[in-house]
């Protein structure tokens, strides 16, 4: 998204200027240059606008009118994607056929605007730090392939390093079954900010079910002391049929991060999202996705069908529950690009890695840890050393 602001003169360049949210081409990133003292402005999560680093001058940022983030339609957006891939494979039959250059690895370099460094942007990193001047710097020209999905929303972050820092003090102090040395000494790490690529995915569903609905009721069976109180089901049938609407099914389109972690932060603020603009991920690594569209959808479709199989069992009633047949019809498939922000933490602990993540917008903390096995033996034995106590107690 281009912005306009009075023109900054460099000093660096004479006679050449350097305007807010300035779009760098042909090999450089974008830049967001303070009006005030001309340096690299970074996303404020207290201020929730730009602010200089070194002046503290605040500016806020700049959203386009009357744009709210919208639903597209998935399939038309599948079948645009699969022309782009057969014209793609066309045209790298055509180059190789042509030349005998080895093929570029999947990496771009842009330079530094406020040192004039190289930085290698590798894989799908889009947004980072220059490591010579610390200046942030982005990748401009992946947002504008043809081949990828444009972002229609981001979720600013929300929750700042400190409170992040707190909530994990508090998760460490919570794994009561973590070693005490771990407990005590804490997840020790650098954080990082990090914007990480996400599919919604929105769908009307039509289903039919039929199964059995199994009822517990019990008998007295055996005479005298043997006689005990036995279990059993008396199973009907059971069908119908129900509507159900998926708004913002979440799928993470990155494969550098654990999906069980990611996921175990729902539920996100996606009401507080705003059209994509690099204004807010300007400071803060992110990625684009490396998973497909096509791809990640299959994995929406996995956790609709798990919610639908759950509310046949719910209709179905009883104390147990079979489902022998089930048909459900999608429609009105839609999906939207958004970057949500996360803070990500890896420590080590006895020469093993574990990683954390905490959701920058609500604070809640996932993560790897390491456990007390001898806390967990111990637990184990009690816990038997009591029903064993009962045991006693009801048969004297």
């Amino acid at each position: 998204m281009e912005t306009a602001a009075e023109p900054i003169f460099d000093e660096d360049t004479p006679g050449s200027t350097r305007e807010v949210g300035q779009t760098i081409d042909e090999g450089r990133g974008r830049i967001f240059p303070c009006s005030q003292c001309g340096a690299d402005l970074v996303f404020s999560i207290g201020q929730q606008s730009m602010e200089c680093p070194y002046c503290g001058h605040i500016q806020q940022l700049v959203l386009p009118e009357n744009v709210v983030p919208s639903e597209r339609d998935l399939e038309a957006m599948l079948e645009h994607l699969a022309e782009l891939h057969e014209k793609s494979l066309e045209k790298k039959s055509q180059e190789e056929s042509d030349s005998d250059q080895p093929e570029k690895g999947n990496y771009s370099a842009v330079r530094c605007e406020s040192c004039g460094g190289e930085v290698v942007f590798q894989g799908t990193l889009t947004s980072t730090t220059c490591p010579y001047c610390a200046s942030p710097l982005q990748r401009d020209d992946v947002y504008r392939l043809e081949s990828n999905i444009s972002v229609d929303a981001v979720l600013p972050f929300l929750v700042s390093e400190q409170r992040a820092a707190n909530n994990l003090r508090e998760w460490v102090n919570s794994r009561w079954f973590a070693p005490n040395d771990f407990r005590k000494q804490g997840a020790r790490g650098k954080f990082n900010g990090c914007y990480l690529p996400f599919f919604t995915f929105d769908a009307f569903t039509f289903t039919r079910y039929s199964g059995q609905r199994g009822d517990h009721y019990y008998v007295t069976v055996g005479q005298g002391k043997e006689q005990r109180q036995e279990r059993r089901t008396r199973w009907s049938s059971a069908s119908g049929e129900f509507q159900r609407f998926f708004d913002d099914v979440l799928v993470v389109a990155s494969r550098g991060v654990h999906a069980d972690l990611i996921h175990a932060l729902e539920p996100w603020p996606l009401a507080k999202c705003l059209p994509f603009n690099q204004q807010v991920i300007a400071g803060f690594f992110a990625r684009t996705y490396d998973i497909p569209l096509k791809d990640c959808f299959q994995q929406g479709r996995l956790r609709m069908e798990a919610a639908l199989l759950a509310d046949c069992k719910r209709r179905i009633g009883g104390d147990e529950q079979r489902v022998d047949r089930r048909d459900s019809q999608y429609s009105a498939l839609t999906f939207k690009y958004v970057m949500l922000p996360v803070w990500l933490l890896a420590y080590r602990y006895k020469d093993k890695t574990y990683q954390v993540v905490i959701n920058a917008a609500t604070g809640e903390v996932q993560g790897e840890r390491p456990w007390s096995w001898v806390k967990i033996t111990a637990a184990i034995l009690t816990g038997l050393a009591i029903v064993l106590t009962f045991v006693v107690i009801s048969q004297s």
